[in-house]
């Protein structure tokens, strides 16, 4: 059984209580496993522990801010490829950038709309899963991506 016909896990990482409770009510109503954590310190350890298949991650938090958080995590080997959705408020252009630039894989401005987050979860918990079965295959054939394999 692969990882996305398992109930996939989502760390949500946020310093307010009503945005944790939020994202949790709306993930849980789609299927998913909801995991939430209002400080980064506790969120990288539990993520170090048992990695998520994604992280919806504030930037702006006491202790540590998201892009610390994002750096430590691209910085694990283990945790590496886990998509990392920034949630942030409007965006100037250079604080998308320092997202992008940390390791996050897309940026959602506060307030954010649930259509918006459901999508970009659906669509990276899927790439995950392709990339996965990418890897499955090229070890099957020993061929790399790209290449055909010969016949």
């Amino acid at each position: 059984m692969s990882r996305i016909e398992k109930t996939p896990t989502i760390m949500i990482v946020d310093d307010t209580p009503a945005i944790l409770d939020l994202l949790d009510q709306m993930l849980r109503a789609q299927g998913y496993r909801a995991l939430t954590f209002p400080r980064g310190k506790l969120a990288l350890e539990a993520a170090e522990e048992t990695p998520p298949d994604l992280i919806l991650l504030d930037i702006t938090m006491p202790e540590m801010d998201g892009f610390e958080i994002c750096r430590r995590l691209k910085n694990t080997p283990r945790l590496a490829e886990i998509p990392v959705i920034f949630i942030g408020p409007l965006a100037e252009a250079d604080e998308k950038a320092r997202a992008f630039a940390a390791g996050g894989a897309d940026y959602v401005t506060k307030p954010f709309q649930e259509e918006e987050i459901l999508v970009k979860v659906r669509t990276y918990l899927r790439m995950m899963e392709m990339q996965r079965e990418l890897r499955k295959r090229e070890k099957t054939t020993g061929t790399p991506s790209g290449e055909k394999a010969p016949l």
